[in-house]
């Protein structure tokens, strides 16, 4: 009796030490990973995913969306606005949308280029 007791002890102990080990990786800024892979988490990890797409297409819309008007602007104007203020007071955007939370619009006269990017 006290053999097959050791043998299962035995066993267990040898099996829990048997287990997959992962590495753990430092994720950047620009590529977070949302996913813990513990089903416990995964309202909160989605609810991550969530708000992280909805801050890329924002920017993604706003940015487009102020590129068409600069080149619209240039178009007709024969320049590119000095500000985009211009593109407001020249009526061709109703105002200008505003930046996804902790980024900022950034605006190069120069080259008329509209990008937006972190604070």
């Amino acid at each position: 009796m006290k053999s097959i007791v050791f043998l299962v002890a035995l066993g267990g102990l040898a099996l829990s030490g048997c287990g997959k080990k992962e590495a753990k990786s430092t994720s950047s800024s620009t590529n977070e990973n949302y996913s813990s892979g513990n089903p416990v988490t995964a309202p909160v990890d989605y609810l991550g995913a969530l708000a992280k797409a909805k801050k890329n297409s924002e920017k993604t819309i706003d940015t487009v969306g102020l590129n068409q008007a600069v080149q619209q602007f240039n178009v007709t104007e024969g320049r590119y606005p000095k500000d985009l203020n211009e593109l407001v007071t020249e009526k061709y955007l109703p105002r200008l949308p505003e930046a996804p939370y902790g980024m900022k619009i950034v605006y190069d006269a120069n080259t008329g280029t509209v990008k937006v990017v972190p604070k």
